[in-house]
């Protein structure tokens, strides 16, 4: 009775599948080799629709080597598809059947189709399942693709990019296309699982940033989230990926102490590129490459002293490299000034490259995090100190040229000032964001590509106009436009209110020093307060958060009023160096208490927020805001002190000959290019990383082939756009002599 249900249960199964159909005749030897989970494993993929379905004909044809006898169409299909098949699967159907399911069940492959995902994508899924099974070397290469777990999760191995150039380069059937996406996992515990903290501690290596799955990744490493790379059907939209890997993980961690956090965006599927350049790109390449012709023009007429405007020949190569390499001193140059810039710019480099290092996946992370956790890495983490020295710089030549023209003129040509330095500052700028806005996502490709080259690109397509009207620091740092340059916005802001504080001081000393000295003071006491009660910190103390980042920049290190104090420092410094003589002479007693007191204020500001750094460490708002508040006053006392000393001539010892070296010079006229070109090669490199490395901190820090880039960019930056433009400046700006005033009133007579 049994085996009558049973015949009777398959062959009404036979008619629905195969209803509408002719069909062949099974016999028993196909029925005995069947598994009833078999039967239903297969069943289950069947719609609503017969046309797609598996029937048990099918099935009993793929497990027994049957042959099935098809129609002329179905024949046609398949001799289409023959390239997306395993061609060798019909002689060894057997071998490889027993060995997928090995496999398979040793490291289960992705499932696309899980969930509520699109109808597309689902049969895309199917489709890639059963050649999959074949071994079909598309479906292979899709399975090989993704990310599979590995070796090293305790010590920080969880960013796993799988294999990004095989996924996109896949071609399937049924014009299936492979697709790359990194999948953002937040793993989080049951809080009363202590047993599972320690573990958590060490994936998330000790949280050296803590960070979530919506904070903007763009400019700050979210660390404690997890990159995982899937290779799935093209058909497979982001919200697809997320939803088959969030049901898929569901699965395995419903019963443990275990959650995640599963985020998937849009921006993170990339497909193989196909589309045309747009025509903006090529636009901007023709524009540079003018640029770039008009340099060897100029050069070629002023070598062969062929007659040209001297407009043409502001572009010069030969002339501008001369001026570049030049070691000549202008007579009003104050030479300590060249080795503080150099100093602090090579300083900001390498703190610089260690933000990006951090985006980077390592196989040794915890590691890592555990050689960073030492105190001497106050190197890096004291990044906001390194910009400082450059707006006391700003103030202190803006005061000494402003009163150096007073005293000579006895007047300020305001409206001058403000062109000579939008002509000195746009340029560049503007040829870094048509650079990096419609040329670099075009250069390049890599799983994090997206992330840190095409979304900053397309941030600045929005929102360039604030970089050049110099306000992009007032609109949020996740949404800026060349975030690095914020310190264009603060410096050009400070420029604009500098005529007044030098003429109040030139004018009324006493008062406009008190009322410059409160300002100070006010900017000082503000950073102090803000840091405090909003939980803010400049110095990036281990296990800091990235919101608290992102909030310390908006609210503190990006506005001017915040910055003012080491700005009137410099005021104060330009306006003593013209006034005192050269060969002033400064008692020694004050020579010694000074140098006791600017060293003491250096360590203080350097040294003393070394044990922030600890993996330890406990955040303390006080710490944060005396920090803030007093750390660049004692970082920049020491280059003000060196500067004045060397510039009367009271110090000739080892620190400020060194910072005198003529061979800044040439630091000096790159320095606004190494300033604007090293984020963009540094975020290009992280966009082309595609799989993880084992962290060694020298070779790592110190990348010589990438700081030969960024020379090597900031010299054609200098010479193709920089020096050019100053060298328009200065012609258009350029006074006439007393004999041609002259000359020209006798002609109008």
């Amino acid at each position: 009775m049994g085996t009558f249900v049973r015949a009777w249960t398959i062959f009404l199964l036979m008619k629905f599948s195969y209803a509408g159909k002719s069909v062949d005749v099974l016999t028993s030897s196909g029925l005995n080799s069947l598994e009833e989970e078999e039967i239903l494993q297969v069943l289950s993929r069947n719609k609503a629709t017969s046309t797609k379905n598996f029937t048990l004909v099918e099935l009993i044809s793929h497990l027994t080597n049957h042959t099935i006898e098809t129609t002329t169409d179905t024949w046609r299909d398949e001799k289409l598809q023959v390239q997306y098949t395993n061609p060798f699967y019909d002689e060894f159907s057997e071998e490889i059947d027993r060995e997928a399911r090995r496999l398979l069940q040793i490291l289960p492959a992705y499932d696309p189709g899980v969930g509520r995902v699109s109808p597309e994508c689902r049969r895309h899924a199917e489709i890639y399942h059963q050649e999959l099974a074949k071994f079909t070397l598309w479906a292979l290469k899709l399975y090989d693709a993704t990310a599979k777990i590995p070796s090293g999760l305790l010590n920080g191995n969880v960013n796993q990019f799988g294999d990004f150039d095989e996924c996109i380069g896949i071609e399937g059937s049924e014009g299936i296309q492979g697709q790359y996406c990194l999948v953002y996992l937040q793993l989080s515990i049951d809080e009363s699982r202590l047993d599972l903290k320690h573990l958590h501690r060490l994936i998330h290596s000790h949280y050296a940033f803590r960070s979530n799955i919506s904070d903007p990744g763009h400019r700050v490493p979210r660390f404690t989230v997890a990159n995982w790379a899937v290779c799935t059907p093209a058909s497979c939209s982001s919200k697809d990926v997320e939803t088959s890997f969030r049901d898929i993980l569901t699965r395995y961690t419903s019963q443990t102490g275990l959650r995640v956090t599963v985020k998937v965006n849009k921006e993170m599927c990339q497909v193989k590129r196909n589309e045309s350049v747009p025509k903006e790109t090529m636009f901007v390449s023709f524009f540079f490459m003018a640029m770039f012709a008009l340099t060897i023009v100029a050069a070629y007429c002023e070598h062969y002293e062929i007659p040209a405007s001297e407009l043409l020949l502001s572009f010069s190569l030969k002339r501008n490299f001369k001026k570049l390499i030049s070691l000549q001193r202008n007579p009003n140059d104050i030479a300590t000034l060249h080795g503080v810039r150099a100093l602090n710019a090579a300083m900001l480099l390498l703190a610089h490259k260690s933000i990006a290092l951090f985006f980077n996946p390592y196989v040794n992370r915890t590691e890592m995090s555990e050689y960073l956790g030492k105190p001497w890495t106050v190197i890096g983490r004291a990044a906001s100190l390194y910009t400082d020295p450059f707006i006391m710089l700003s103030g202190l030549l803006t005061s000494y040229s402003f009163i150096g023209k007073l005293k000579k003129t006895g007047n300020l040509d305001i409206k001058d000032e403000y062109l000579s330095r939008l002509i000195r500052l746009v340029p560049p700028l503007a040829a870094l964001i048509l650079f990096c806005t419609y040329i670099i996502p075009y250069i390049g490709s890599g799983p994090q590509w997206n992330l840190v080259v095409t979304e900053h690109a397309n941030i600045c397509k929005r929102t360039w106009w604030r970089n050049f009207l110099f306000i992009h620091n007032y609109f949020g740092f996740e949404s800026m436009c060349l975030t690095h340059t914020h310190h264009l916005g603060i410096d050009t802001q400070l420029f604009i209110f500098s005529p007044i504080m030098v003429l109040f001081l030139y004018k009324k000393p006493k008062t406009g020093t008190i009322v410059l000295t409160i300002c100070a003071l006010f900017s000082t006491a503000l950073r102090y307060f803000v840091t405090y009660y909003k939980q803010l910190n400049n110095y990036v103390f281990f296990g800091t958060s990235i919101k608290q980042l992102f909030d310390t920049a908006n609210f503190s290190y990006t506005l001017p009023s915040h910055r003012l104090t080491v700005y009137i420092i410099g005021i104060f410094m330009g306006y003593l160096l013209r006034y005192l003589p050269r060969v002033y002479k400064i008692n020694k007693v004050v020579l010694y208490i000074g140098w006791v007191l600017c060293t003491i204020m250096f360590c203080c500001a350097f040294f003393g927020p070394a044990y922030m750094g600890s993996i330890n460490y406990v955040y303390n708002p006080i710490d944060a805001a005396m920090y803030n508040a007093f750390a660049p006053i004692g970082w920049c006392a020491i280059f003000a002190w060196v500067t004045v000393l060397h510039h009367t001539g009271n110090t000739n010892g080892w620190f400020s000959r060194f910072l005198a070296w003529r061979g800044f010079l040439i630091t000096t006229r790159l320095s606004y290019a190494i300033y604007l070109t090293q984020f963009p090669i540094y975020f290009y490199n992280v966009g082309r990383t595609r799989s993880a490395e084992h962290f060694e901190f020298f070779s790592m820090q110190f990348n010589l082939h990438e700081f030969l880039l960024i020379v090597i960019s900031s010299i054609s930056l200098t010479l193709l756009v920089d020096t050019p433009f100053q060298n328009i400046k200065n012609y258009l700006l350029k006074k006439p002599s007393i004999s041609e005033t002259s000359t020209k009133l006798l002609k109008l007579q």
